[in-house]
């Protein structure tokens, strides 16, 4: 009887997969976030776009974190984002794949890299403390950009499939009998 264990090769070719799903991904929303930054630049400099409800377009550079909070630590906030930015790189291509969907993690990466962005470029104190472009504004909701909205819907989304996902055990044998692609397919978790 065969092994269901995956090959080297074709181990490689899913690292291969899952690293240009997660590049293709974050290049997609860091190019939407920058795109739409530059119009809200040029469109919104000197007047606001009531859409529906209260939903409007209203430019404002924030120096904070996520939601204007943490002002005066933009330098804090960039650090701990580039760090992240690093950390998920180096798990990605130093052969350490991280068990969860490289669509979600490409779109934390792309919305990290397109705030990361306006800190670096944006005028501001120093290195990255420029100012974050946000205009979408809900009116009840802090001010944001779709670089935010990329990072918080794959975080409530990694939050809510974490559990079905875990990182294989020494020991554990993939199932991939079925033709499945353990790395986009949640692990079980062998509890009770």
């Amino acid at each position: 009887m065969g092994s269901s264990a995956a090959t080297p090769t074709e181990t490689r070719h899913r690292s291969r997969r899952h690293n240009l799903v997660l590049l293709g991904v974050a290049a997609f929303v860091v190019a939407v976030d920058q795109l739409t930054k530059w119009w809200a630049l040029e469109a919104l400099d000197d007047r606001t776009i009531d859409l529906v409800w209260t939903l409007r377009l209203h430019l404002v550079h924030n120096t904070g974190a996520a939601f204007g909070v943490g002002q005066g630590l933009e330098a804090v906030i960039a650090v701990v984002a580039l760090v992240f930015v690093i950390g998920v790189a180096w798990a990605s291509w130093g052969g350490r794949r991280l068990p969860l969907p490289p669509v979600l993690l490409g779109m934390v990466l792309g919305g990290a890299i397109g705030n990361l962005a306006d800190r670096a470029v944006r005028s501001g104190d120093g290195l990255l403390g420029g100012a974050v472009v946000d205009f979408i504004d809900l009116q009840w909701w802090p001010v944001f950009n779709a670089a935010d909205s990329a990072i918080v819907v794959a975080g409530i989304t990694l939050v809510l499939i974490a559990p079905r996902y875990r990182q294989p055990q020494a020991g554990d044998e993939p199932d991939n009998s079925a033709g499945h692609d353990d790395l986009d397919e949640p692990h079980e978790s062998g509890g009770p």
